[in-house]
């Protein structure tokens, strides 16, 4: 005769259980990480070499403050890819500390290039409306699934990269404004105008990596 029938999902669902439940999840949550760090570093090789030639080409302060970008992501994204490595070569805090660094050196690129090139004239560049308008695509779908995977897993590194990446994308909107402008109007200074309004962005999240903040919204 039957008693109390099992309530498993209560069970489950009860007290600290969840959070076991949550844990067990890890492994499967680390292997999509994996993953979307593989697209980041296949998109970010074709981000970067593209926007560096097209810089080569049109002489754009914004574009190479965007190459620029696209190689400090490629490498938060190697920085992120190794913590999450069967054999873990690099430690949650040593990733978050080096995250933070990158977005740094990104700042400290984005101002000096910018000051250094004000006055810059820089042709019009069809290459790179075209990768910049590429990465507007791309770039928020992968800040959006990276921001979800750090709050899971309350990782500070990948909240970072996540940072960057939406970034990237903010970086790729201001950067198509400029050449757009400027092949409109030839408006020189736009370029470097555009890029330094991400800076604060860029040192606010790096100041939180640092301190191990996260993405300001993990558990």
């Amino acid at each position: 005769m039957d008693s109390v029938p099992h309530t498993g999902l209560a069970q489950t669902c009860c007290g600290g259980t969840c959070a076991s439940q949550h844990d067990d999840a890890r492994p499967a949550f680390s292997r999509e990480v994996v993953w979307l760090q593989g697209i980041t570093l296949a998109w970010m090789v074709v981000e970067c070499a593209v926007s560096l030639f097209a810089v080569w080409r049109a002489h754009s302060v914004a574009l190479l403050a965007f190459g620029s970008d696209s190689f400090v992501e490629l490498l938060s994204a190697i920085v992120v890819l190794l913590q999450f490595t069967p054999r873990r070569m690099l430690s949650k805090a040593v990733a978050e500390r080096a995250a933070a660094i990158l977005l740094y050196a990104l700042a400290a690129v984005v101002v000096l290039i910018a000051a250094t090139s004000w006055h810059a004239a820089a042709d019009a560049s069809i290459l790179g409306i075209a990768i910049t308008l590429a990465a507007l695509v791309v770039m928020p779908v992968l800040a959006a699934r990276k921001r979800r995977h750090a709050r899971l897993l309350n990782n500070g590194a990948l909240a970072a990269d996540a940072a960057q990446s939406a970034t990237c994308a903010y970086l790729a909107a201001v950067t198509l404004a400029g050449l757009a402008a400027n092949a409109l109007w030839h408006v020189a200074w736009i370029d470097s105008a555009a890029a330094l309004v991400a800076v604060p962005i860029l040192l606010v999240e790096a100041r939180r990596t640092w301190r191990g903040e996260g993405c300001g919204c993990c558990a």
